[in-house]
């Protein structure tokens, strides 16, 4: 690795030193991507292990997002960096294989060891937001995330300091985005070309006008058992 990359990746985690000649900041779009919560409620949506047919593409989140930051010829183009946070298990398996496709289609990753249940990385997200926020002037924050617990606050805060703040995830776990008045919403199936395929769900924000049958996502009978057995214990 370059010295040059070398110096560009520790920006990732170190906050830019502020500008003792009363330059602006540069403006920035910032994409951070929540990848447990993500594949956890993909889990729940689809009501199955996901496939590779059912797996967001990364190569169309990155077109889409680049393209949301506009014409980067125009002098107020901001810079754009798009980062994952991933929790490593001790048998990673192709999950290396994974990390360095995200590199390869321009993506950062943060990846922290998941040794134990409290292993996660939802203050890291929030850190770097805060990093970003004061080394640049940030312009648009693009969270993929259900996960209103970790985000609605600082989130919500950020809009009223003036950053246009986008939350991607699945309406049917991402009421904290729908409901709010301050931060825009967009369904991840929305995001032109990040499936394959459609997925297997029915929306409650998008259903035919004479309705729609919701399939259970186990079997009664699967779920009783387990009820029981932990009523029993």
């Amino acid at each position: 690795m370059s010295d040059s990359l070398d110096a560009a990746l520790a920006t990732l985690t170190e906050p830019a030193p502020a500008a003792g000649d009363g330059r602006e900041r540069p403006a920035l779009d910032l994409l951070i991507w929540d990848a447990p919560n993500i594949d956890m409620t993909l889990s729940t949506v689809i009501g199955a292990r996901p496939t590779a047919a059912s797996r967001p593409r990364f190569d169309a989140i990155a077109a889409w997002f680049v393209d949301g930051a506009g014409d980067p010829s125009l002098p107020d183009a901001p810079d754009v960096e798009a980062c994952v946070f991933a929790n490593i298990p001790p048998q990673p398996g192709t999950l290396q294989r994974w990390v360095e496709a995200l590199r390869g289609f321009g993506f950062a990753v943060f990846a922290r060891p998941k040794t134990s249940p409290d292993d996660d990385i939802d203050q890291d997200m929030l850190d770097h937001i805060s990093v970003r926020a004061h080394s640049h002037r940030l312009r648009r924050l693009v969270v993929f995330s259900g996960d209103g617990r970790n985000f609605a606050e600082p989130l919500e805060q950020l809009v009223r300091e003036g950053t246009q703040v986008v939350v991607v995830a699945f309406s049917e776990v991402a009421g904290y985005a729908i409901s709010s008045e301050l931060l825009e919403f967009i369904d991840i199936e929305d995001v032109p070309g990040a499936f394959v395929e459609p997925l297997d769900r029915v929306r409650l924000d998008a259903l035919p006008p004479d309705g729609a049958w919701l399939r259970p996502t186990k079997s009664l009978r699967e779920f009783v058992a387990g009820f029981t057995a932990r009523r029993d214990r």
